[in-house]
């Protein structure tokens, strides 16, 4: 009976662990897509040099809002040590 007991135990240990690994998995990749988000929208404040004024702060000001976002989830990240390249 002990025997099926640690069996069980193991069991769920590992399950613990597999959705331990999904999360991160997931906020990994929802980082990547952040970053990705930014890294366009940076694009587009180039792109809109020659735009005007207004529109050139309104794509800044879009493009700091991404970067932000990709921020806090690397922080976010960090605190659960996972160290993102670059």
């Amino acid at each position: 009976m002990t025997q099926a007991i640690a069996h069980a135990e193991l069991i769920a240990s590992y399950r613990k662990l597999a959705a331990e690994a999904a999360k991160k998995a997931e906020l990994i990749a929802s980082y990547r897509k952040l970053a990705a988000e930014a890294a366009k929208k940076a694009e587009l404040v180039k792109a809109a040099a020659g735009k005007g004024p207004k529109t050139i702060a309104t794509v800044s000001e879009t493009a700091a809002k991404a970067a932000r976002r990709r921020d806090v989830m690397a922080a976010r990240l960090a605190k659960l040590g996972i160290d993102l390249p670059g």
